[in-house]
């Protein structure tokens, strides 16, 4: 995401037979508050995995006001006496785990349930939240806004990293990862747009619904549900895709070259990285003065305004790298930009423009006192520099020294494996320095350490 410098269960209670064949000897316990991420510790919830979120949202852009149902299947990992979810200032008004009501308390954005009957490892549940009020962004550690952010006609909904608690109740980190229906109503004459493939629409009395399906795991935080005064377009790729552009006129005469070259940009990526890896994609181009960024939202990316070419690669590619194939700890993120902007450097080079060597010379160049050095790509520091400089563009450099010393073929054969191999999945700095090496068949432990770990500007380029 540039920023500054620039997603069979059972209700109630199980058979006896079944709960001791699920290990049901153990006591029942709580899920911890967060899953221990080190820049975001209270994000997500451990103890149970989410693998399906089923959203009923109706929002009057006027009033500011959301209303809310999500229903929740999940599985216990654990025996569970009580459960978090991520929930940041929305009222509940109503929830039940199964068929039973269920007690709850808030602590900041920690939503604690406790059921009547205490869950079993293994088990599967249904949690079903009624929620309402105004939904507002939480500001970021870089003092950014992230989440449900009101616009003049309606609402930019970009949840990296925390946001997406700010509009439904969810196991708030990438490493929880499900499917989605949404179920979206706002007046008529405005249009919600949310991931995967439009299910279908209907008007009646003065209000639009509109039903949309995100089939393939997404991370909460690529969820959208944005809202406004769009223009659509939707056509059908010759690779089946199915693309859903939504744009706000007044972006629409800037944003319309860029967005005819999507087809192209993706037809491009995928001989790059291997075959595109949702069923659905497209962009929504939003107004919205006060964000001042885009995110990869799965399928269909989010703009806070007309986006240049640059912009429609680097969101473009992230659907395999940082969608399709997710980081498990924010500490990871250069596995997303980094590998995003080399995007942009490798299309520069193959059309026309600088050679992703000259833009890595280029950067080399800069001195040690720039901020370019300032941290590692694979170490920000903390939750206030991952979407830094280093992030994005010493990553970009690391994957091209990679390049560099393994060659060509074996660079792509890299990239082509490691979008396969964890597609819908997750991937880590280490598997990816681990698969490297296997195909080259080369140490590149100081490479890795130098580019991706080490402090200042390397020696030598």
């Amino acid at each position: 995401m540039p920023r500054s410098v620039r997603r069979a269960f059972v209700l109630g209670t199980v058979p006896v037979a079944l709960v001791t064949l699920l290990g049901a000897a153990a006591p029942p316990s709580s899920g911890t508050s967060g899953v221990g991420d080190p820049y975001f510790p209270l994000a997500g919830n451990g103890g149970y995995h989410v693998h399906h979120y089923d959203l009923t949202l109706r929002y009057d852009p006027a009033g500011r006001h959301l209303s809310g149902t999500a229903v929740l299947t999940a599985r216990a990992g654990q025996n569970l006496s009580r459960f978090n979810l991520d929930l940041n200032g929305l009222k509940v008004t109503g929830l039940t785990v199964g068929r039973d009501k269920a007690d709850f308390s808030r602590d900041g954005q920690e939503l604690t349930v406790t059921p009547r009957h205490a869950l079993h490892r293994g088990q599967w549940f249904r949690v079903t939240v009624t929620y309402r009020g105004t939904p507002a962004p939480v500001t970021d550690p870089d003092g950014s806004l992230d989440g449900w952010i009101p616009t003049d006609d309606g609402a930019f909904v970009a949840g990296e990293p925390q946001g997406a608690m700010t509009w439904f109740p969810a196991n708030n980190h990438p490493k929880d990862k499900a499917s989605y229906d949404f179920t979206i109503t706002v007046p008529d004459g405005r249009t919600a747009v949310a991931n995967g493939v439009l299910l279908g629409r209907h008007t009646a009395r003065g209000y639009t619904t509109f039903r949309w399906r995100q089939s393939e795991p997404m991370a909460a935080y690529l969820a959208t549900a944005t809202v406004g005064k769009f223009k659509v377009e939707q056509f059908t790729t010759r690779d089946g895709i199915q693309v859903y552009n939504a744009v706000d006129p007044r972006e629409a005469g800037a944003a319309a070259p860029v967005l005819r070259k999507l087809p192209s940009v993706l037809e491009w990526e995928s001989k790059l990285f291997g075959p595109y890896p949702f069923k659905a994609a497209g962009s929504i181009v939003d107004r919205a003065p006060n964000v001042g960024y885009a995110l990869e939202t799965q399928t269909r990316p989010v703009y806070d305004r007309a986006p240049d070419l640059g912009t429609l690669v680097h969101e473009s590619a992230h659907q395999w790298f940082g969608d399709s194939v997710t980081l498990t700890s924010w500490k990871d993120i250069w596995l997303n930009e980094g590998f995003a902007t080399y995007a942009e450097w490798l299309y520069e080079e193959q059309h026309g423009g600088d050679s992703a060597q000259k833009t890595f010379d280029a950067l080399y160049a800069r001195p040690a006192s720039d901020g370019l050095w300032e941290f590692p790509p694979g170490d920000p520091g903390s939750g206030a520099n991952i979407f830094g400089t280093p992030v994005y563009a010493r990553g970009a450099m690391a994957l091209h020294k990679l390049r560099t010393a393994v060659g060509d073929r074996t660079f792509f054969l890299i990239l082509r494996a490691w979008a396969a191999g964890h597609r819908d999945g997750h991937g880590t700095t280490a598997q990816f320095v681990r698969l490297a090496e296997r195909a080259s068949g080369k140490d590149l432990d100081g490479l890795f350490q130098t580019w991706v770990y080490g402090q200042g500007k390397p020696s030598a380029p």
